[in-house]
């Protein structure tokens, strides 16, 4: 009897509850703080995909069809879609999350700076990548940086912008929505606090990554944050170099690569310096985890 009721409750949740769409997964996590089970959230980037080359498929097409709001959050891929996205359901209200926002310009790093004049070769693709793990447009690379996701003082003003758009679409829940809107910012508050605590031992420090995801996040701890990447491509052997010299320079052991790119460079550059190329996944669902988890890593970088 007990089963049976939960799962009325269950069916009673996904015939009522309204539906809304993002693009990453570390959204769903926001809209889930603040909505809980009022409404319903569908990710167009599905886990081990890229957001600068996603192409939605048809299946998601059809549910948007369903969702009275996208919230936006000005990943690359969004750039191609969203128009598509309005087209397919006319009632669509898209809303971008960063309003509010200062974004920071793309890192670019001394190996890249000394080598912008070749910034239209041709791209090296390796035969080992996935389609969808091509690399950043180039459009990313020369303009601002999309990953304030992983600031918990930036998705301070996400959050508000996510609440603001909640009440617009269900006002007879304007005052549930209110309270976990206040909660969550005070676990963002403590959690900008919990991480502080745990990077204050590399305070000033930098660490190494694949792809520059980790800008507004370095910025805001106070660290130094060294791209492999070069405009979106996999550099050079005498840019690989220049890597392998600036890793020892600042006596880094680990070279950080998210799940959705190659770790060829990675491993080079960590073989030589006789270290290692370690996952570091900016687009987890579960995005406070994935926070401390990021902190603790860099830190034992240098233990």
């Amino acid at each position: 009897m007990k089963k049976l009721f939960l799962l009325f409750l269950a069916l009673n949740f996904s015939l009522f509850a309204k539906e809304v769409t993002v693009s990453i997964l570390p959204q769903k996590y926001f809209v889930e703080k603040i909505a809980k089970d009022k409404i319903s959230v569908n990710v167009m980037v599905q886990p081990g995909f890229s957001p600068a080359t996603y192409e939605p498929k048809t299946s998601q097409m059809r549910k948007l069809a369903n969702s009275k709001v996208y919230f936006s959050i000005g990943v690359p891929f969004e750039k191609a879609w969203l128009e598509k996205f309005k087209n397919a359901n006319k009632n669509l209200l898209v809303v971008d999350t960063t309003e509010g926002i200062e974004k920071l310009p793309m890192a670019k790093h001394s190996h890249e700076e000394e080598h912008d004049e070749h910034k239209h070769d041709e791209h090296n693709h390796n035969s080992d990548h996935k389609h969808e793990q091509d690399h950043e447009d180039e459009h990313e690379h020369e303009g601002l940086d999309p990953h304030v996701w992983l600031d918990p003082i930036l998705v301070k003003i996400q959050a508000k912008n996510i609440y603001k758009t909640l009440v617009k679409i269900d006002e007879a829940n304007s005052e549930f929505y209110q309270t976990n809107y206040e909660n969550f910012i005070k676990e963002l508050d403590s959690l900008y606090l919990q991480l502080k605590e745990i990077l204050t031992p590399v305070k000033d420090r930098a660490f190494m990554v694949f792809h520059p995801s980790w800008g507004y996040f370095a910025k805001r701890f106070t660290l130094e944050q060294i791209a492999v990447e070069v405009q979106g491509k996999e550099p050079k052997p005498n840019q690989l170099v220049e890597l392998i010299n600036e890793a020892k320079e600042h006596n880094i052991k680990i070279v950080f690569v998210a799940p959705q790119f190659s770790q060829k460079s990675a491993k080079v550059i960590a073989n030589s310096i006789k270290g290692d190329a370690v996952i570091m996944d900016p687009l987890v669902e579960n995005w406070k985890e994935g926070l401390i988890k990021t902190s603790k890593q860099i830190v034992d970088s240098y233990k």
